[in-house]
């Protein structure tokens, strides 16, 4: 698989989570019933067992009859569920189960198992709520991006990796550089140019190890933060010590007080503006494209039915959808023959419809997610798909002022 058809499948599966997760965050239940539980790769699916066999002997002392029925129930079907696994996935698993209140004093009981999350799930965790705990996979679908990590001074320096927002240290140096004060019997001269000797040599030593892990990734690497006082950091990043291929991946450099494991979590905060902008980039400079294929080209296109013809005929490049969009596509088909189409907001039923062009009363012959059905053609067609954030301006104006969707295309159809 292609590094472009790799990023496309992941999207496409942050975006199918993203549906899942959203659907999950609507359910509510009476009372702390709906049971949530996080299984990182490394965990026994024995010892999971073993805890919801506990919790579920425990939920015994639930004074409410119809949560302590509940709680158990959704416990067993878990329970049941788990049979099915020997292992956990290589990313782990979240189960989620419980009585979901379906109005009229009704309730349904639901259990569902995500595998696979875009992230590995760190550590077991078991919750038990009025409504399922998904915020550490809302982490995940947010997270995106690989960068460098160096903080230094004179004395230290560490190197580590930023994975979404996991801070990996991987690395550490300290150095021989001498204070400032000289000992007895050498000329100030002599220990200036010993301690500079001292010092660049520390600066290539923490080169060397920037070098060994981040340019075997340099493809993927979204950029590089330095921090540290002043002027060390500014004494490295000038002097050219780093490859040259990372010299140009250096987002900024950040004023960090600590240059040990604590100073790489100090050095993201310091560069969350440059990180924020970073990950917005791509975003950014297709909607660039965009407009300036609109304002001044001819190979623009929005608006779902647009999009959706040219995707069809094949002439999109790049399908720009909001990440934002949440709205099914109805196809109407009259007793004509005419088919039309008319997006709706997904939470909504489907509306009555005239068909536009006899005015005959049309009756629904489907109903989708309108993401899925303009990625299913533009997989079908060889376009590529991109999410656009709305954390920018234009980004923003791809959901008001285009309806979420429009297209870069590889020539220009009139339509």
């Amino acid at each position: 698989m292609s590094g472009t058809q790799a990023e496309e499948s992941e999207d496409r599966r942050k975006y199918e989570f993203r549906k899942v997760i959203e659907d999950l965050q609507e359910r509510r239940g009476s009372g702390t019933q709906l049971v949530t539980i996080y299984v990182p790769p490394d965990k026994q699916i024995s010892d999971v067992v073993a805890h919801v066999t506990q919790e579920h002997s425990e939920a015994a002392n639930i004074k409410s009859k119809d949560t302590r029925t509940n709680v158990q129930d959704a416990l067993s079907s878990i329970k049941a569920r788990l049979k099915y696994y020997d292992t956990p996935p290589e990313n782990g698993m979240v189960l989620f189960s419980g009585a979901i209140d379906a109005g009229g004093g009704q309730t349904d009981m639901v259990t569902e198992v995500l595998e696979n999350p875009p992230q590995e799930i760190q550590s077991f965790r078991y919750h038990c709520d009025s409504e399922f705990l998904t915020e550490p996979l809302e982490g995940m679908l947010t997270d995106k991006g690989l960068y460098g990590l160096i903080v230094l001074d004179r004395r230290e320096a560490n190197v580590g990796w930023l994975k979404g927002k996991r801070v990996d240290p991987v690395k550490s140096a300290t150095s021989l550089v001498p204070g400032k004060q000289r000992k007895g019997g050498q000329s100030a001269q002599r220990f200036a140019r010993l301690r500079l000797e001292a010092i660049d040599n520390f600066y290539q030593e923490v080169a060397e190890m920037a070098n060994e892990l981040f340019v075997a990734e340099r493809h993927e690497l979204d950029g590089i933060l330095v921090g540290g006082p002043s002027p060390t950091k500014d004494e490295f990043l000038d002097g050219d010590y780093l490859h040259h291929e990372l010299q140009d991946k250096v987002l900024g450099k950040f004023d960090v007080a600590y240059t040990d494991e604590s100073g790489l979590y100090d050095l993201v905060d310091a560069g969350s503006a440059a990180l924020a902008d970073a990950e917005l980039m791509q975003d950014k400079d297709d909607m660039e494209t965009f407009f300036k294929e609109l304002h001044g080209g001819d190979l623009a296109t929005y608006g779902f039915e647009p999009t959706r013809r040219n995707l069809v005929m094949g002439s999109v490049e790049t399908l720009l959808i909001s990440e934002d969009l949440r709205q099914d596509v109805v196809t109407y088909e009259c007793p004509n023959g005419h088919e039309e189409r008319e997006l709706v907001d997904s939470r909504h039923s489907t509306p009555e419809y005239e068909c536009e062009e006899c005015g005959e009363s049309a009756a629904e012959a489907d109903r989708e997610d309108a993401i899925e059905h303009l990625m299913n053609i533009a997989d079908d067609r060889g376009t590529e798909t991109h999410f656009i954030s709305t954390d920018f301006e234009k980004g923003e104006q791809l959901l008001t002022a285009f309806g979420g969707v429009a297209g870069i295309l590889r020539y220009s159809t009139g339509v």
